[in-house]
């Protein structure tokens, strides 16, 4: 780091370079959330039923959480969504369009 009278250009030049050893700064610049995310990096997106699941909870608990498996109509992606609620499923059937 310099420290003399005209080294503010490299100052701004170091905290650039190490700016890239903050973690949240490099997913932001490198737009990797978005690249990941299925939806995209918006928050909800539209997609069609393949089919329904039940999901089993893991220990200590037990039964079944209901879900179904998607197909996203943006970008083609699969998932599987929660279907929140009792009775929730009898509600969701397959082909339908859901928002997730």
């Amino acid at each position: 780091m310099g420290r003399g009278l005209f080294a503010g250009a490299k100052m701004a030049k170091d905290r650039q370079k190490f700016r890239w050893s903050d973690r949240r700064y490099k997913k932001r610049m490198l737009k990797t959330r978005e690249r990941h995310d299925p939806l995209g990096g918006s928050t909800q997106a539209k997609g069609i039923v393949v089919e329904k699941v039940g999901i089993e909870a893991k220990q200590p608990n037990s039964g079944i959480r209901k879900a179904v498996k998607i197909s996203l109509i943006k970008n083609g992606n699969k998932l599987t969504a929660f279907a929140p609620g009792d009775g929730a499923i009898n509600f969701i059937d397959e082909h339908d369009e859901v928002m997730v």
